[in-house]
């Protein structure tokens, strides 16, 4: 069987795959800059985002890893929410890390769903906006509430104990907070707040 070649269709395919290199090289070196920029204490690139459009990204980048463990995601989001200000790639990394640990603490729950929920609102003084990222796995430890925040305590086998650590310290350059709660009936709930514009 022989095929005809459309020239003009892969020279359109080729523009879009290197459309599509750059693009992902920009992104992978801003978030190396922001990365870079954390560690060496220079300030955050901080501008008005929109909270809720900056989580939906995240959704997205992690909904391969939420499929592959079958994990039930939902997000109630609050449709009014004035815009924070913030460095978006280092609120999105917050997110991220808070999403992988709920997907990872539900990765060995078998007996009933795994269930993400991910919300935002105001907070109650209406200064901030608030965001939670709750799970239904193992839940937490009583006794190690606090200390898992803390550089190099981690409770995964070969993790490194830095995600929640550089989380924390994200959120509090940015005026937020970062805490955990546990749920009622199982698993944990990860809240910070963000300032929001003035």
């Amino acid at each position: 069987m022989r095929y005809s070649i459309n020239p003009l269709a892969q020279l359109a395919e080729a523009r879009e795959a290197i459309r599509r290199i750059v693009r992902d090289g920009s992104r992978a070196g801003d978030v190396t800059r922001r990365i870079r920029a954390l560690f060496t204490k220079t300030r955050a690139a901080k501008q008005r985002l929109d909270i809720n459009e900056a989580i939906g990204e995240v959704v997205v980048l992690a909904g391969s890893e939420m499929r592959r463990n079958r994990v039930i995601s939902q997000m109630e989001l609050t449709a009014d929410l004035p815009p924070v200000t913030g460095d978006r790639v280092q609120l999105q990394q917050v997110v991220l890390n808070l999403v992988l640990n709920g997907i990872e603490a539900m990765s060995t729950v078998e007996d009933y769903p795994r269930e993400l929920v991910i919300r935002t609102q105001r907070s109650e003084n209406d200064d901030e906006v608030r965001v939670a990222v709750q799970d239904s796995g193992i839940g937490l430890d009583p006794g190690s509430r606090e200390r898992i925040f803390q550089a190099f305590h981690t409770t995964k086998p070969g993790g490194l104990g830095l995600g929640l650590s550089i989380s924390r310290s994200i959120v509090e350059a940015h005026g937020g907070r970062l805490w955990a709660v546990p749920n009622d009936h199982r698993g944990a709930t990860f809240q910070f707040t963000f300032l929001k514009c003035e």
